[in-house]
């Protein structure tokens, strides 16, 4: 599929949809993880769209994927940019009410930022989320430094990014500054009172499941909580059958009608 691109905020961004076959269904939203992009998502969210009737929307962050190069670093707050300023204006301009937004770390982030201050949302889908940076986060970060500067990461990452040095040292130097530690969005999770499913891997190399234990304690809302054997921090590529029967089942309880019941 082509993609094609949108300017919000005075930048081009890439982006692709997946058309709904139910009309009544939501528009699920992607929002891809620090090295992500349109086309690392791969075919799961056609497959949830697939599974669910809903319309699907994917689209690379500013500095990621075809859409444009990042010009300066990152700054602290870029997460709460992008959740209170880009996004908005980006749903705004595609025509996109009452999104059901599904984040991937950064991205999980992101649509928690978002659902804090659109409190009528119908659900939210989370995978390895961050509300605050741990240890281990940093230092698989770091370690994933070592790896970019001596072997071929950055080829591999030239598959899917317009210049992946640029990508890589966007989120790896921000993750990896002094006043990064102190980010913590535990705060705004009262906010939230919408339905939430956080699933994240016990294997993940860059956060724990204090992660989620944070949010189930935080968020006013009925959440739900899949810890997965054998996955490390990609759900939908490490354990995809796993993360797609509890998507579909989460939309169906969300979304009454979108989705056929099922029967017995």
């Amino acid at each position: 599929m082509q993609s094609s691109f949108v300017t919000v905020q005075g930048r081009r961004l890439e982006y692709r949809r997946v058309a709904a076959t139910r009309p009544t269904a939501p528009n699920l939203v992607f929002l891809h993880e620090g090295l992500g992009s349109v086309s690392l998502w791969r075919e799961f969210p056609s497959d949830v769209a697939q599974a669910t009737g809903c319309g699907a929307l994917v689209f690379s962050r500013y500095g990621y994927g075809r859409s444009d190069v990042l010009a300066a670093p990152y700054q602290v707050d870029y997460m709460h940019r992008e959740a209170r300023e880009v996004l908005p204006e980006l749903l705004d301009k595609l025509g996109i009410v009452d999104p059901l937004l599904v984040g991937h770390s950064d991205g999980a982030s992101i649509a928690l930022l978002y659902a804090a201050a659109h409190p009528g949302m119908k659900g939210l889908i989370v995978l390895a989320p961050h509300v605050f940076v741990e240890d281990i986060s940093v230092r698989s970060i770091a370690a994933a430094r070592e790896t970019f500067e001596s072997s071929d990461l950055p080829k591999r990452l030239a598959r899917h990014h317009a210049d992946p040095a640029r990508t890589f040292y966007g989120w790896n130097d921000i993750w990896l500054h002094a006043d990064f530690r102190a980010w913590n969005i535990e705060e705004i999770l009262p906010e939230i009172a919408c339905p939430l499913l956080a699933i994240q891997g016990l294997d993940d190399i860059y956060g724990t499941m204090a992660q989620l234990e944070a949010i189930e304690r935080g968020v006013r809302g009925k959440v739900k909580l899949v810890k997965l054997e054998s996955c490390g921090h990609s759900p939908h590529r490490d354990q995809p059958e796993a993360t797609l029967a509890a998507m579909v089942e989460f939309i169906r309880d969300v979304a009454p009608g979108t989705i056929q019941a099922k029967s017995g």
